[in-house]
């Protein structure tokens, strides 16, 4: 897909700060470090639009892009930075909550997962969560590039397994580097957009 503009518009800090203004929102989802902010970039063809920073746990608000003015891709706070107060750390679950919770045309959830580690237990624990609020998320195993070619099927089996074992939905894999993944994503992504009144593919009845 070609992005031909892409702008941040808000930070929200706060539950009261989020936007629903009726366009469809995607959003990314992953534990500090993954990638988030590198993805967007590469996927929206932007170097800068999102900040990317070497230190962990920087993502600290909801973030709300505008794509092509007609959707909204939406970069949630990262989780499990162990650096983090435990007080930080649940102010970030309870904001990450409050967007769940609250009435949006959220039409699908995009987790991120990092194909070197793999899926940990709080990779589970979000994705179960996500589940539970009726989204079945498209996974994208980022850093692809990093992971040796004769390991990566070994890497994408097992990161399928803890998350998606019954279900026959692909794990995308990504590199920012090579650019990996960016058309199977957008695909992804058109996809749900397409459907009528953005109701997800993948949503969980």
């Amino acid at each position: 897909m070609k992005v031909k503009s892409a702008e941040f518009i808000r930070a929200a800090h706060h539950a009261r700060d989020f936007l629903c203004d009726g366009r469809p929102e995607i959003a990314f989802v992953g534990r500090s470090n993954v990638g988030k902010s590198t993805l967007l970039n590469r996927l929206l063809g932007r170097k800068t639009l999102a900040r990317i920073s070497s230190t962990p746990g920087r993502t600290r608000a909801v973030n709300y892009f505008l794509v092509d003015s007609q959707m909204l891709f939406v970069d949630l706070p990262g989780f499990g930075y162990a650096r983090a107060s435990k007080r930080e750390r649940a102010a970030w679950g309870r904001l990450i909550e409050r967007y769940f919770e609250q009435e949006r045309n959220l039409i699908h959830v995009v987790q991120l997962v990092d194909a070197k580690v793999g899926a940990t237990p709080l990779d589970v624990q979000a994705f179960d969560y996500f589940v539970s609020m009726g989204y079945l998320p498209t996974v994208v195993a980022t850093k692809a590039d990093q992971v040796g070619r004769s390991k990566r099927h070994a890497a994408i089996a097992k990161i399928r397994k803890a998350l998606l074992p019954d279900r026959e939905v692909p794990v995308v894999t990504f590199s920012a580097r090579s650019g990996e993944g960016v058309r199977e994503l957008w695909r992804a992504i058109s996809a749900f957009l397409e459907q009528p009144q953005g109701r997800s593919l993948h949503r969980v009845t």
